[in-house]
């Protein structure tokens, strides 16, 4: 069993693996860097010689997981990608929404070789889609087989976001376990990871949260009690609330926080505003809700939180309204997104709150904002001069990744005789590999430089 890593730098970037096992070649992911544009943002397809690929499995609808698929299959045309119903419905979205978003970028940016698929591309891409049930046992002709000779996969629940998964492979009484994104404690939707408890032989594995150690004392319930309190008294000030969200999965799970403190009476029926994707991807958690692993399966958020919806060209002109929560994408703030020009306006206002419920990459506005003293003057977006950071702001974490010490927890648990750390910044890898070194003394544990091929046994 041989791994590569396919992303071009260590870090949370285009997250592509390639693994060969009994003679087949599986790709795991398929992403697409957010914080770099055009062929750079892919992963590094090329040292795949081309048309050997057996499998493509899909964990989950992140565009770091999902944003190049249409580029790989269009390169690998011979293979199925095997994924959840509720990941592929999702990538349905994200996947047509990325053409829109290159295709804009291609004047924006001065990228000729934008969009790098089309709508088209995102619809052939879909004609090799095999969706796939949890804890079923396949080939990688999509048959179900216990027969140990051949390559197989399982999907397991992962708890990141609706269809994510975990997946199991094996052959020839080895086992290779990844773990995808993952979440072992429940959110206020997603139901926390159930994943398989017995040794396996190696394990690849995510490190998202690594250089960030669980404060002593807390719990999500506390948190949610201290975000409901600072939304109240937000609100009963006749501020507005502002919540830089990703369309996918923060979304949902900050609109279900809000039905929750709807049902006690806190908020009452305060207007609540949402972006375009947002609604289609809540549209589909929606339609699976009695069939996904999730909490409160009859819960309908559309129907229940009526929101209102704020298009790109509204954007530009809406001023906030007062006793209104704005729940935008993306979580970045990233420039030309509604979050981020809606920050604008709001940023230095004393009477304003501007609340981060999830991760802001280090280079991002979002953590320009979050790292900043009261006062700091703010670039939000190069072509507008910045601005001073006068407004309320807050962290709460609501994170969608499992803590560290419950990740480490559970590669102890399966004691794989080699662990792979993935999908981390630097010093989120170093500390898990200490940790496991600690732990597991007799586990090599590796970080895997982009493009080396390394033996797992």
């Amino acid at each position: 069993m041989e791994f590569v890593n396919l992303t071009r730098y260590l870090g949370i970037a285009s997250n592509c693996y390639w693994l060969r096992v009994g003679g087949k070649n599986i790709i795991l992911d398929a992403g697409s860097d957010p914080k770099l544009d055009g062929l750079g943002s892919t992963p590094n397809l090329a040292s795949i010689p081309q048309g050997i690929v057996d499998a493509i499995i899909v964990t989950h609808a992140h565009q770091d997981h999902v944003g190049s698929l249409p580029v790989l299959t269009r390169r690998e045309p011979q293979c199925a990608v095997f994924m959840t119903e509720g990941t592929a419905a999702i990538a349905d979205i994200m996947l047509h929404n990325s053409v829109n978003v290159m295709t804009r970028q291609r004047e924006e940016l001065k990228l000729m070789e934008y969009p790098l698929y089309t709508h088209r591309g995102v619809d052939l891409c879909q004609q090799a889609w095999v969706r796939c049930r949890l804890r079923e046992r396949r080939n990688l002709a999509g048959e179900l087989s216990d027969n140990d000779n051949d390559v197989t996969f399982e999907f397991y629940h992962a708890g990141h976001i609706l269809g994510s998964v975990g997946v199991l492979i094996r052959h020839a009484g080895k086992s290779f376990f990844y773990t995808g994104d993952v979440n072992f404690e429940n959110q206020t939707i997603m139901k926390g990871a159930e994943f398989p408890e017995e040794g396996v032989d190696y394990l690849l594995m995510e490190t998202t949260r690594g250089d960030s150690p669980t404060p002593v004392g807390f719990s999500r319930a506390n948190e949610e009690e201290r975000f409901s309190k600072a939304v109240c008294e937000a609100i009963a000030g006749g501020g507005t609330v502002t919540l830089p969200v990703f369309a996918l999965g923060k979304t949902q799970e900050v609109l279900a926080l809000l039905w929750q403190m709807r049902l006690r009476g806190e908020i009452g029926n305060i207007p609540i505003y949402i972006g375009g994707l947002s609604v289609k991807v809540t549209t589909v958690y929606d339609a699976m809700a009695a069939t996904s692993v999730r909490n409160y399966p009859e819960l309908q958020l559309l129907q229940e939180m009526a929101p209102y919806v704020l298009s790109g060209r509204e954007i530009q002109s809406v001023q906030p309204r007062k006793r209104a929560i704005y729940a935008l994408s993306s979580g970045m703030m990233t420039e030309h997104t509604l979050s981020n020009i809606f920050a604008r306006k709001i940023l230095g206002d004393p009477s304003q709150h501007l609340f981060f419920v999830g991760y802001s990459d280090p280079a991002s506005p979002s953590a320009r904002i979050r790292q900043a003293a009261s006062g700091t003057e703010i670039v939000l977006d190069k072509d507008h001069p910045p601005i001073p950071l006068l407004c309320d702001v807050r962290e709460f974490s609501f994170s969608a990744h499992t803590n560290r010490e419950n990740l480490r927890n559970y590669a102890t648990l399966l004691r794989p005789s080699k662990i792979v750390l993935v999908h981390g910044d630097r010093p989120a890898l170093d500390w898990f590999q200490l940790s496991l070194f600690r732990e597991l003394p007799d586990a090599e544990v590796i970080i895997p430089e982009p493009g080396r091929s390394y033996s797992l046994g």
